[in-house]
């Protein structure tokens, strides 16, 4: 049997990792969403989504005339996909990111590409094909 203080020190290294786990998926959240100028956390991919709401995101985009567009599939990583749920404060998946910026999900993307303003967002980014 552990003695109590090996027992501390496993949980307590148990949530150090657990913390690097989750500044990593940080990391790489605010990498992918800088570097690149329009990206869309998805299930599935641009070619094969795998949830409706992903399939209308893409189509949105496709419907404005993004050329360049960064897709991550958060089904392949548990912890990328609830790392962008707490990075946006966002409960929902997909999420576009356009320069950084967190927009929304397909229903704010819904919303703003019947307004003429998700294609002017897009313009002003400079990231239409």
């Amino acid at each position: 049997m552990m003695s109590e203080s090996a027992q501390n020190e496993t949980t307590q290294n148990a949530a150090a990792e657990g913390e690097n786990a989750q500044a990593e998926v940080r990391d790489f959240i605010h990498e992918t969403i800088t570097t690149h100028p329009v990206v869309l956390f998805m299930k599935g991919t641009a070619q094969f989504p795998q949830c409706g709401f992903s399939a209308r995101a893409i189509q949105v985009l496709k419907e404005c005339g993004v050329g360049q567009l960064v897709t991550v599939n958060v089904l392949d990583d548990p912890e990328v996909r609830q790392g962008v749920k707490d990075y946006s404060n966002w409960p929902t998946i997909p999420q576009l990111y356009v320069k950084g910026e967190f927009v929304g999900g397909t229903d704010v993307m819904n919303e703003m590409h019947t307004k003429g303003e998700l294609a002017d967002l897009l313009k002003e980014a400079g990231v239409l094909g």
